[in-house]
């Protein structure tokens, strides 16, 4: 019980930390909003989707969401390195819970965090002309939670390896992009070179995208349980391997 209290604690002040900050959230919801306006309708002026209602800023739609999972997800790992710097981490180590209900902790309150964003950009999905149904609006939350809370292990896991916040920005700088990029989230993933599809195939958030769009716009390329498997996968991956390099990073603090 003591543990299942510490995880709940843990998440708690991470969502609080999300919530106090309204220009952080405002944020999060402006800038996938402009991309989906300004980039898809200036791209989509030249890129014609026409199997596609909507064209193409409707399919990007289901891309932007899963951009902002990830940015979300990935830059809230930094909470780690400043909790170390201003010497809170060290009192949550002492508390009677172990270092994974810790990490765990977290990734919820991230993923919590990642889910309300989700459910604003749904909610405003008549902008793109989708019509959300009750059973993909769920799925979709459902998908969103399991996304970030793989990235939030990916971000979690650089923060439990990192000494300041420039090294976290700079480090996730180099793996954030990328992994955007070659997901599959701005442009069908049929058809690519053999090296830039493989690239693409080996990214987990591709898997993400494609699972939402299917979900979203009923189309993706692989079978929907595929994509559920490998994100599931991915995320407890990541939070297993966090929460090891969490536990031999923090035993010095003791």
């Amino acid at each position: 019980m003591s543990e299942i209290e510490g995880i709940y604690v843990v998440w708690l002040r991470e969502v609080k930390r999300f919530l106090r900050y309204k220009s952080r959230i405002l944020t999060s919801i402006v800038t996938p909003l402009l991309w989906l306006i300004i980039f898809g309708t200036g791209l989509g002026m030249s890129v014609k989707f026409t199997n596609i209602p909507g064209g193409y800023r409707t399919f990007i739609f289901p891309g932007i969401i899963a951009q902002t999972i990830l940015f979300t997800s990935v830059f809230s790992g930094v909470s780690v390195v400043i909790d170390r710097q201003y010497g809170f981490l060290k009192e949550i180590l002492v508390s009677p819970i172990s270092r994974p209900s810790i990490i765990l902790g977290k990734a919820f309150g991230i993923s919590t965090a990642s889910v309300i964003q989700t459910v604003i950009l749904l909610a405003l999905s008549f902008l793109v002309n989708i019509e959300i149904t009750l059973t993909s609006f769920v799925i979709s939350v459902i998908l969103s939670f399991i996304i970030s809370m793989g990235f939030g292990g990916l971000g979690l896991m650089i923060a439990a390896i990192t000494e300041s916040t420039e090294g976290f920005n700079l480090v996730m700088s180099f793996i954030v992009l990328p992994i955007f990029l070659l997901s599959g989230a701005l442009f069908p993933i049929t058809g690519l070179p053999t090296w830039l599809q493989r690239a693409v195939y080996a990214n987990p958030l591709t898997y993400g995208v494609d699972a939402l769009r299917f979900i979203i716009l009923h189309r993706s390329v692989f079978p929907f349980w595929i994509n559920l498997c490998i994100i599931s996968l991915f995320s407890i991956s990541m939070i297993l391997i966090a929460s090891i390099l969490f536990d031999i990073k923090e035993q010095n603090l003791l």
